[in-house]
């Protein structure tokens, strides 16, 4: 397979901006360290979990980029280049061609995980623009 045929789609966006949503519109191979945080049909997030949950993102789209998945989508915040950079080295290891998308909350969404709006403020304060 050729490395225009893989592509790696890094979706990025403060929560409710709608990652979840459009990364469901581009594809099946979705890998969202949010999913971690499910226990039993609930979302269950803990401050001490996060590395964890992110470790384990990046294990399931190492496996997707193992299996030579075509297209694999991350939708996670990702406001920092030290945030999505792990994807972007692997994308570089098994040939994939990396596209990074930003969602805004144009349509009005909410977080779905309540997250306090100083925690919001921070997040937006920090999100980099990498060109």
């Amino acid at each position: 397979m050729k490395n225009k045929d893989k592509h790696l789609i890094i979706v990025r966006g403060i929560p409710g901006s709608g990652k979840s949503s459009f990364a469901s519109l581009l594809g099946r191979a979705i890998c969202t360290a949010d999913d971690w945080h499910i226990r039993k049909g609930v979302y269950d997030w803990k401050p001490e979990n996060v590395g964890k949950a992110h470790d384990w993102c990046q294990r399931k789209c190492r496996r997707f980029m193992k299996a030579g998945i075509e297209r694999i989508i991350i939708a996670n915040t990702s406001t920092t280049k030290k945030e999505f950079n792990p994807y972007i080295q692997m994308a570089k290891h098994y040939g994939y061609k990396v596209y990074s998308v930003i969602t805004e909350n144009r349509h009005g969404g909410e977080s779905l995980h309540e997250v306090p709006e100083t925690t919001l403020e921070k997040m937006k304060n920090r999100f980099e623009i990498i060109l």
